[in-house]
């Protein structure tokens, strides 16, 4: 993880007094397992280039952390990408710079602006190039975003998902600086601390003279403080944030459904859940949009809420439980299974179901137990029905028609609920075409592709099937998500 700071033009050696950093001596300090360097590669009078680069401890990165006890830490990124951890390992050295506070001769450069060139990465970010350009074009840069080509043994993308960011344009070095330190934490979403009233203090201190006036203010808002209450806490603050906050459907509503969609899906974390229920309105503001993965949750608890027979249900990949919890209250379902092979994930669906005991409409506890669709287990035979929410585009697709077969001539559920992304709608979230909506997507089908491999799997006739979508519709589109109903012929009983 690194960034480059490069200043060009008159006067452009004052840059090292900004950063009050002697270009003569190379800044190497450790604290906390982290190895913060900052090197200057050019330092004259016309151009003034340094590097600041971040080196982590990995096994400090998950000591005493829940991810302590799951493998993938293993393959963990946060080591190298550009992150909120980045910014938080070179506040220190950067401190003069971002307060403005040079030795008192320098003291007049601090508002000058000068030819800056900023690039940095590799970021791991969810948002499209286009929304990247989109946040830091308004600034005054010029924005380019460079990508690594892939070579696989298989088919999977031939790009890579990390990106690498340049920026040119004319600045004040402080600005520059705390732009990229509100900003680079936008882009890669991934937050390393509690996000607290503090956070309203960051957003106020380093977008003082620019994040007014900017037209993704929404959005940079939104993924910095990611909770409702906190958000609605600092429009009050602010005096309203924008009469139009969410409401509008230009760049900032695409950006945001493409948040609501991406890494919201059956498998929600500890963090994204407590955003997710905290996203209420306080009656003084209309209602906000509601996120695509509650309308999955209402659609498929409606489909089984109508079937004649309920009693058993099988959620397959069932995460933490969220699902499962609703099936809960639906009358004439008796036992419900909560199928997750993560460890981490069943012991917050267990935390859950705990919650459930003794309230008012529960109907069935749901079990939660270890399992995967990679093997097979007795006890998923001849239940009333089998859910696949967002599960299936998580397998690679040469395992699939070998999954589906045991599950409709093994398991033989009579009714089987499988949601999957609708791929052409990511045109709608202004997604590049190769991006997938979450990393760890193996395929996303168009609706014919879907149509055409649910033909596929029953060819046998032991089963038929009805397509719906879910989520709001765009003519030539679609909508966002696929939802497929099989249900298991009469004719087929044995």
């Amino acid at each position: 993880m690194h960034l480059i700071l490069k200043a060009s033009g008159a006067d452009a050696g004052v840059v090292s007094h900004l950063l009050a950093k002697n270009p003569l001596n190379i800044y190497d300090r450790v604290d906390k397992g982290v190895r913060v360097r900052m090197v200057y590669t050019a330092a004259t009078e016309n151009e003034t280039e340094v590097l600041i680069h971040a080196e982590p401890d990995p096994v400090d990165l998950v000591r005493g952390t829940p991810d302590g006890y799951d493998i993938t830490q293993y393959i963990n990124d946060r080591e190298f990408v550009t992150s909120s951890l980045f910014c938080s390992y070179i506040r220190a050295a950067l401190g003069t710079a971002l307060n403005g506070k040079p030795k008192e001769d320098y003291v007049q450069w601090v508002n000058h602006a000068f030819e800056l060139e900023l690039k940095f990465g590799p970021v791991a970010s969810d948002l499209p190039d286009k929304v990247v350009e989109e946040l830091f074009s308004p600034l005054g840069y010029s924005v380019s975003v460079e990508r690594g080509e892939l070579s696989y043994s298989f088919d999977l993308k031939n790009r890579s998902t990390v990106r690498h960011i340049i920026l040119r344009g004319r600045n004040t070095v402080q600005h520059a600086l705390r732009q990229l330190f509100l900003l680079i934490p936008v882009l890669d979403n991934y937050k390393h601390y509690f996000i607290s009233e503090d956070e309203i203090d960051k957003i106020k201190r380093y977008g003082e003279g620019w994040l007014d006036a900017h037209p993704l203010k929404e959005l940079i808002v939104k993924r910095t403080l990611r909770f409702a209450e906190l958000i609605r806490q600092y429009e009050r603050q602010e005096g309203a944030l924008s009469a139009s906050f969410g409401q509008e459907r230009g760049i900032g509503h695409i950006s945001e459904a493409v948040i609501q969609e991406v890494n919201v899906e059956h498998r929600e974390d500890g963090e994204q859940e407590q955003r997710g229920s905290e996203s209420v309105s306080d009656g003084s503001q209309s209602e906000p949009p509601v996120r695509l993965n509650e309308l999955r949750y209402r659609a498929i608890t409606d489909v089984v809420a109508a079937l004649p027979v309920k009693r058993s249900i099988v959620d397959m990949g069932a995460g933490e439980g969220k699902l499962s919890a609703r099936l809960a209250y639906i009358p004439g379902v008796e036992a419900i299974l909560a199928v997750e092979p993560s460890g981490q994930s069943r012991l917050r669906a267990m935390e859950r179901f705990a919650k459930l005991e003794g309230r008012s409409g529960l109907v069935a506890m749901p079990e939660p137990i270890i399992g995967s669709l990679f093997y097979f287990d007795e006890q998923l035979q001849n239940q009333d029905v089998m859910i696949l929410c967002e599960v299936i585009e998580h397998i690679e697709e040469y395992r699939l028609n070998g999954i589906m077969d045991t599950i409709m001539n093994e398991y033989q559920p009579e009714v089987l609920l499988i949601t999957t992304p609708n791929k052409e709608y990511n045109e709608v979230y202004a997604m590049e075409q190769e991006s997938f909506r979450h990393h760890d997507h193996r395929f996303e089908w168009t609706r014919a592709e879907l149509a055409s491999r649910c033909e596929e799997w029953t060819q046998q006739e032991n089963y038929g099937y009805e397509i719906k979508g879910i989520g709001e519709q765009i003519e030539g589109y679609g909508q966002p998500t696929q939802l497929v109903i099989f249900e298991r012929r009469k004719e087929s009983h044995s």
